[in-house]
């Protein structure tokens, strides 16, 4: 393998998965899932302008042809991205968390772009496949790079920090996302923080939110770290100044203190992403002037707290994935913006395994008690039978026929669900 490894470095042109995205001089390397054998397309990657390819199913080797036989494609993608990965002495940050990670990266990338080049993960390819091809794309004009991490299993982060070896390191907060593949909450905060425990072995830094107990709690005592919050003890120390439904914030570090910031962004859960951004900045000696610009420019895609405006009501899209930390994050923010007339459609959490019904029927009670008005959509939610529900459907389809005969106008309107319940569809008739 090592020879294979050192006979790609010197003559490829990046490295692709897909025959579709070849770069004539590019290494093609066979991927296999349970709905496709990259295997297959090996020789197809060679005749579209790939020197080499790799397989890991001898019927399709020939070495005649630059396509090599190793024992697993997978294996053989993630190291080597590992080691191209050490051909580069920049700082690596990894980033995890179950809410906020791709926006953190976002915005963190916003940040530190005013002063550096850097390499961060496009969109959310945050797994086994994803980060080793993020990191194969480094050169020697990045100056840093930004690795978002995922999880659903034990031993997730632990596998990927293998990997990218980040030497700084944030997870953005704990909660009950992907239970089903972790058992329980004490799995995930496992998983969660092997990212500590990989940055610590590189004598590193974190960026810690100081207000989440579980993050304080799982601390490595030794570690150097930044700490963003509104209390006192932070660093790097917020205040939040209006949701309106825009966030506007201050902070302050030793001696200095922001003007008010008007951000793009909506949600008490975005203000601790600002933090995390603007507490990387620091860390990289970013100025305060261009950290405060490039919060306050950013603006968020992909259905991530988009506010929306339609001819019959106003929007807030968040409709990008949901878990039961995230939904109450979303649905305590809503209830914080002054508005008399709101409404909310919620969408079924997934992934929560034996929790899955108690979780939703937790977030019914919530907005029971809140006194608002709103609508459900997919058979958690149905199976809870809420009588205050105005409406609940099996999917978004039924929901939009609804709405087609019962109109909603003049609202501000939340759609908050897990990513396949595509709240975002109905748009359409908002």
């Amino acid at each position: 393998m090592e020879k294979l490894f050192e006979l790609f470095y010197k003559s490829i042109n990046g490295v692709s998965t897909d025959t579709r995205t070849i770069k004539k001089g590019s290494l093609f390397i066979s991927l296999k899932g349970d709905n496709f054998n990259g295997n297959k397309f090996a020789k197809k990657a060679i005749e579209n302008g790939a020197k080499y390819a790799i397989v890991d199913e001898e019927v399709y080797s020939d070495e005649g042809n630059n396509i090599y036989l190793v024992e697993d494609c997978l294996i053989f993608l993630q190291k080597l991205a590992n080691k191209h990965r050490n051909k580069f002495n920049i700082p690596i940050l990894g980033i995890t968390g179950s809410n906020g990670k791709t926006s953190t990266k976002e915005l963190i990338k916003e940040v530190l772009s005013t002063k550096f080049n850097v390499l961060a993960t496009k969109g959310n390819l945050n797994n086994h496949i994803g980060v080793p091809l993020t990191l194969l794309e480094l050169n020697d004009q990045h100056e840093i790079a930004i690795i978002e991490m995922g999880a659903n299993k034990p031993l997730d982060i632990q596998e990927l920090c293998e990997i990218a070896e980040p030497n700084y390191g944030i997870i953005t907060n704990i909660g009950k996302a992907h239970l089903e593949g972790f058992i329980n909450f004490e799995g995930v905060i496992k998983t969660k923080t092997e990212l500590y425990q990989s940055v610590l072995t590189k004598e590193g830094v974190l960026i810690v939110n100081n207000e989440d107990q579980i993050l304080q709690k799982n601390l490595p005592k030794t570690i150097k770290r930044i700490q963003y919050g509104s209390d006192i003890g932070a660093d790097v120390k917020g205040e939040l100044l209006n949701l309106s439904p825009y966030i506007e914030l201050k902070w302050s570090y030793n001696e200095y203190t922001s003007p008010p910031i008007k951000t793009n962004m909506l949600g008490k859960y975005n203000y601790f992403n600002f933090l995390a951004a603007i507490s990387a900045g620091i860390l990289f000696d970013v100025e305060n002037e261009s950290i405060n610009k490039a919060i306050s420019n950013y603006t968020p895609n992909n259905n991530r707290s988009q506010i929306k405006e339609t001819i019959k009501n106003t929007l807030i899209l968040d409709c990008y994935n949901a878990n039961p930390t995230s939904m109450l994050s979303a649905l305590e923010s809503f209830f914080m913006i002054e508005n008399d007339s709101k409404n909310v459609i919620i969408g079924d959490m997934l992934e929560l395994g034996e929790e899955a019904l108690k979780e939703h029927e937790k977030i019914l009670t919530l907005l029971n008690n809140n006194d608002i008005s709103y609508y459900t959509v997919g058979n958690i939610f149905n199976e809870c039978q809420s009588n205050k529900a105005i409406k609940a459907v099996i999917n978004t389809s039924e929901l939009s026929e609804y709405l087609k005969k019962n109109e909603i106008k003049g609202k501000l309107i939340l759609l908050k669900g897990s990513r396949s319940i595509s709240l975002e569809k109905l748009d359409k008739v908002l």
